[in-house]
C-alpha cells in the first residue's frame, strides 16, 4: 500500500466512523448528550464539537480555504441536528480533499500558525494528515467511551472493520 492508500483510506474510514459514532449519539436525550462527563472536552457536545472545530483548522491550513476557529473548545453548533449535517459536509469535503492529493503532494510543505500560542510551524503535508487522523481517533475514542458510560453499547469502530466492510463492497 502506497502512503497515498494509506490516507486514502484514513480519510474514507474517517467518515465512515464519524457517521457510525453521530448515529450512536443521535439515540441520546439531550440531557445526556450535553452533560459534563469529565472528558477534556467536558461533554460529547463538546468533544464533538471540538472535532469539527480542528477539522476546520486542519482544512484551512492545508488548503488556505475556508474559516478556522480560533478556540479550540468553540462550541459551532449548539443543536445535535446541525452540528451532525457539518459533520457530514466536512468529512465529505476531507475525503474529496484527500483523494485529489498525488502522492508527490504527500511531501509538500505547509506553514501554519498554532491556534493556542500563534507560534509558526514548517512541515511536510503527510505527518500532518498522519496528526489529523490520529486526532479524530483519540476524540472519537473519548465519545465511545462516554457512549459506552451512558449505554453499556456503543459502536464498533475499529479500523479493521471497516477495511473488511470496504473490501466486501459494503459501504
Amino acid at each position: 500500500m502506497s502512503l497515498k492508500d494509506h490516507f486514502d483510506t484514513f480519510a474514507r474510514y474517517n467518515a465512515w466512523a464519524n457517521a457510525r459514532l453521530y448515529h450512536a449519539v443521535s439515540q441520546l436525550s439531550d440531557v445526556d448528550y450535553r452533560a459534563d462527563r469529565g472528558a477534556f472536552f467536558h461533554s460529547i457536545h463538546g468533544t464533538l464539537n471540538h472535532l469539527l472545530v480542528t477539522d476546520r483548522v486542519w482544512m484551512q491550513r492545508f488548503t488556505s480555504e475556508g474559516d478556522a476557529p480560533d478556540r479550540l473548545d468553540a462550541i459551532l453548533y449548539d443543536r445535535f441536528d446541525d452540528l451532525r449535517h457539518a459533520r457530514d459536509l466536512e468529512d465529505a469535503c476531507i475525503t474529496a480533499y484527500v483523494i485529489s492529493l498525488g502522492e508527490a503532494a504527500l511531501g509538500s510543505i505547509i506553514t501554519y500558525r498554532r491556534v493556542s500560542t500563534s507560534e509558526v510551524k514548517v512541515q511536510p503535508l503527510a505527518p500532518g494528515l498522519a496528526h489529523w487522523f490520529n486526532h479524530q481517533t483519540h476524540h472519537r475514542a473519548q465519545v465511545h467511551t462516554m457512549l459506552t458510560g451512558l449505554t453499556g453499547v456503543a459502536p464498533e469502530l475499529d479500523l479493521l472493520i471497516f477495511q473488511r466492510m470496504w473490501e466486501a463492497g459494503l459501504r
